[in-house]
């Protein structure tokens, strides 16, 4: 893979040749990221910047109100456009995307990024200011077995019939409105469950 040098317009780059940028995410996206995993994030209406991360460049991506660093990639090439599903905000990717492959998330637990001074939905970061940020994430955090669940009770003629329908409710009312049960793999007694990303109460006797 050959590096690009080429010189950025207001861009930073690294020893490497790779450049480094802060990429902000639009309104309400936020809570779409941290719903559904994603490997990669893909950003349109950007055809007003006048510069943009290229192949190989690393991406600090940031929520706005209060800002705050949320995830980290690299900017990879698009792929061909898929169908449009109107309950997902990635399927409307074009060929003239931004996107990014992430390699590292924080959406669960943001690390404040108040002083980063923004110059509107990209910005170029010096190496040294993207790094500071970045550290601020701290190392990975161990990955563990986790045991998720979603019970739904349905009425149908057969269990096939049950599938379908499961099925047809998981996708109209996903994670914003259908519980998910976790817990961690052996300990089902610490189950949680979480609405929108978030642990939420289901036993009603204690809203009381």
């Amino acid at each position: 893979m050959t590096t690009d040098t080429a010189p950025r317009v207001g861009g930073a780059s690294q020893i490497d040749g790779t450049g480094t940028w802060a990429v902000l995410l639009p309104a309400g996206r936020f809570d779409a990221e941290r719903l559904v995993h994603h490997d990669t994030l893909e950003l349109t209406g950007l055809a007003d910047v006048t510069a943009l991360p290229r192949p190989g460049d690393q991406v600090a991506v940031l929520a706005d109100e209060p800002p705050r660093l949320v995830a980290v990639g690299r900017v990879t090439a698009p792929t061909a456009r898929r169908p449009e599903d109107p309950d997902d905000p990635q399927s409307d990717r074009g060929p003239e995307a931004l996107v990014v492959a992430y390699t590292r998330r924080a959406f669960d637990e943001p690390v404040p990024a108040d002083a980063l001074a923004l110059g509107g939905p990209v910005t170029a970061l010096d190496a040294g200011t993207f790094r500071a940020l970045v550290d601020r994430l701290g190392p990975p955090p161990q990955r563990s077995n986790w045991l998720v669940s979603l019970d739904l009770p349905i009425e149908a003629d057969s269990p096939a019939e049950a599938v379908r329908l499961f099925w047809a409710y998981v996708q109209e009312l996903g994670p914003r409105e259908l519980p998910a049960f976790v817990s961690p793999s052996g300990d089902e007694l610490a189950m949680q469950a979480f609405v929108l990303g978030a642990e939420a109460n289901q036993d009603p006797e204690e809203d009381d």
